[in-house]
């Protein structure tokens, strides 16, 4: 044969009589993108916003206690995608959906494809977020803007239609995810960036409480022993801590470490296709974010401590004011989340396609009108509904949970026939679907409980 991605565990596509070649040579063309391409779409499509609220996780949970949790969600993840591939080449489809409509009928493709896009339309609207309430500001500070007087253009809601219509939309056109190779590498050189600098202003910024004791008005033979006290204490690393928002540590890592809708797509791209090859890909994405996850968190929260805020960005804001290089951070991060959105659209588009249109041909009027549709979608949730946040928390817990966990392992126990219940590789996934559950439930049970006991609380 003259496909590339025949390793042991493939050999079934060709043993299958019922596979007809047509149908062989659609769904499982050679693939075309590049390793390191393929390296940096994954990376791409594992980083996002969250990075941006890691040391607020790591500020309620203690440096040894969020590498501990970073270093599990992580394995854990890598352990999906395993699952994840291997089923795909038992099941003999590099669909999410099909997988699905394989192992438990209609109900299964009707869970894969809502969880898919109930996630990335989540992800979405947390990026467009950024370009909403950010873009502004940078604008502001390019302009020596003080006070808005309502100009337009200062005005989130058409700014992140603009760039909507300007930037996103016509990426989001292009037919494969392998051209996005490029833009997910300078979408990732930004975010290196904004590690740098998160690491340079760690060794420029004293800690915050030296300037908060600055505007506290006390007897000043106090004083000095009050800034002792608290500097000592405030200005401390802690490895443990536990309080009323070490909960949401999980969900935030979790959240972080989604990348599972744009597992197969990517795959099904790769050139010289074999699982070996994608779960290399896989090693190398995973590695290079949990450094530069755990790098954030840490030096984010030795510069503020327990004074960081959900978003790391406001953090520094609140100290420095109006800061050259911060406004240029806030301008990667910004490129950075406008280049993931077509990325994200990618598999909700697929998605949709397989749940409508599956087995037909490739139309470019039906993936124009899908993206367009998904595009308006989120922009008028964006731009009407203000606490979306709190509504994709909980969608999120219940996605990320069923992508992570539940339907990787559901799919893997269902489809791989050669290896019995009793198996290691089973009991295993067996194992990894009760956990999925316990998060599922744990996690919306949590949000459930912030909402009815209106605590404010942005760790989700």
């Amino acid at each position: 044969s003259h496909y590339a991605d025949i390793d042991p565990e493939n050999q079934n596509f060709l043993l299958d009589s019922n596979v007809g070649k047509k149908k062989y040579e659609t769904q499982y063309h050679p693939g075309t993108t590049s390793f390191g391409m393929s390296v940096f779409n994954l990376s791409n499509a594992i980083v996002g916003s969250g990075i941006l609220g890691l040391s607020f996780a790591m500020a309620n949970t203690g440096i040894a206690l969020f590498v501990i949790l970073l270093l599990f969600v992580s394995i854990f993840s890598l352990y999906s995608v395993h699952l994840l591939l291997k089923t795909a080449n038992e099941g003999g489809s590099l669909l999410y959906e099909q997988l699905g409509m394989k192992a438990f009928g209609m109900a299964g493709k009707l869970a894969a494809s809502g969880s898919i896009t109930m996630q990335n339309i989540g992800a979405m609207s947390s990026y467009l977020f950024i370009v909403k309430y950010e873009l502004p500001l940078v604008i502001k500070t390019f302009m020596n803007i003080e006070e808005t007087t309502g100009e337009w253009y200062l005005n989130g809601d058409y700014l992140v239609l603009m760039v909507s219509i300007i930037l996103i939309l016509p990426l989001s056109l292009l037919k494969n995810l392998g051209y996005l190779g490029y833009t997910s590498g300078f979408s990732l050189l930004c975010m290196v960036f904004f590690l740098i600098v998160v690491i340079w202003k760690m060794f420029q910024i004293p800690c915050p409480m030296d300037i908060d004791i600055v505007n506290i008005t006390i007897n000043a033979t106090l004083a000095p022993v009050l800034d002792e006290n608290i500097t000592s204490d405030m200005c401390k690393p802690k490895y443990f801590i536990f309080n009323s928002q070490t909960v949401y540590a999980v969900p935030i890592l979790s959240f972080s470490f989604v990348c599972h809708p744009a597992i197969l797509p990517i795959y099904e791209e790769l050139k010289s296709r074999s699982r070996k090859r994608m779960m290399n890909v896989s090693y190398v994405s995973f590695f290079a974010m949990f450094l530069m996850y755990l790098l954030a968190a840490l030096f984010g929260y030795l510069t503020f401590y327990e004074n960081v805020e959900p978003e790391l960005l406001h953090t520094y804001s609140a100290y420095l004011g109006a800061d050259v290089l911060l406004l240029i951070v806030r301008l990667a991060v910004l490129m950075a989340v406008t280049l993931t959105v077509p990325v994200v659209i990618f598999p909700i588009r697929s998605s949709i396609t397989q749940l409508l249109w599956a087995g037909k041909e490739f139309r470019w009027w039906r993936h124009c009108s899908i993206t367009v549709a998904l595009l308006t979608f989120t922009n008028v949730l964006v731009i009407f509904v203000p606490t979306i946040r709190d509504i994709f928390g909980f969608i999120g817990a219940s996605a990320a949970a069923m992508l992570i966990f539940i339907l990787p392992s559901a799919f893997y126990i269902k489809l791989v026939k050669k290896e019995p219940m009793k198996s290691v590789q089973k009991i295993g996934a067996v194992f990894f679907l009760i956990s999925g559950i316990l998060v599922m439930t744990g996690s919306m049970t949590l949000i459930i409980l912030d909402w009815t006991q209106n605590v404010a609380s942005d760790g989700h």
